[in-house]
């Protein structure tokens, strides 16, 4: 017993618990600062790492949207460009007036004698999609074959369509070279149709003798233009 309590006299001396007690003040503060602060630098540190390589993505993202964004643009200026291109080759450069003017000209020019100029129908772009719509949406399809409406691949956006009845007489020769000259225009111009009389009083009205004989002629002509 004598040996054993003075073993832990021994263990316990004034000289060991001086130096122990720093040591185990130390610890502790060193756990106070790792816990209160090093750990929270290190996940704020972390956190940051994480934003800074989430901003470098999106940084990097955006420069690839940049330059999409460029080629997507280029893509779009042709696009308008050739839009602008095709209504300029559908509807030309004259207006309507401009057009009926020119119209009374080449008539005048190859002889030919108007008795009525009437307008018949305006269409704008989109409206026989819009109608076409309608008609998907209807369960009959027998009401959809009455229907029978047809899109005009030359009404795009931007464009309206002009249809005009002409009634008039000239000669057969007279006539060709009208229509030959129609061709020619800035503008499409199509004959949406048209019917033919003889105007000689041979018994014949419907048949033509020769090219010198008057006819009477009835047409629809279609005009695009700009809006």
């Amino acid at each position: 017993m004598d040996k054993s309590i003075s073993k832990k006299k021994k263990l316990l001396t004034p000289e060991k618990a001086a130096s122990f007690i720093p040591v185990l003040i130390s610890s502790i503060i060193s756990i106070l600062v790792i816990i209160f602060f090093v750990m929270p630098q290190y996940y704020k540190s972390k956190k940051v790492g994480l934003e800074l390589n989430e901003l470098t993505r999106k940084k990097n993202e955006l420069d690839k949207l940049k330059s999409q964004y460029k080629i997507i643009n280029k893509k779009f200026e042709k696009l308008n460009k050739e839009k602008s291109m095709i209504i300029e080759l559908i509807t030309g450069k004259s207006k309507l007036e401009t057009l009926l003017s020119r119209l009374g000209e080449i008539g005048q020019k190859n002889n030919i004698k108007f008795k009525s100029i009437i307008p018949k129908k305006l269409s704008k772009a989109g409206e026989d999609s819009a109608k076409n719509k309608n008609i998907r949406n209807l369960n009959n399809r027998k009401a959809i074959n009455k229907l029978n409406l047809k899109l005009d691949p030359l009404l795009v956006e931007g464009t309206r369509k002009y249809e005009f009845d002409f009634s008039f007489e000239t000669e057969f020769a007279n006539l060709v070279a009208f229509l030959r000259e129609l061709e020619f225009q800035d503008n499409v111009i199509l004959i949406d149709n048209i019917n033919i009389k003889s105007t000689s009083q041979s018994g014949k009205k419907n048949e033509i003798d020769n090219p010198t004989e008057m006819l009477e002629v009835e047409m629809r002509l279609v005009f695009y233009g700009v809006i």
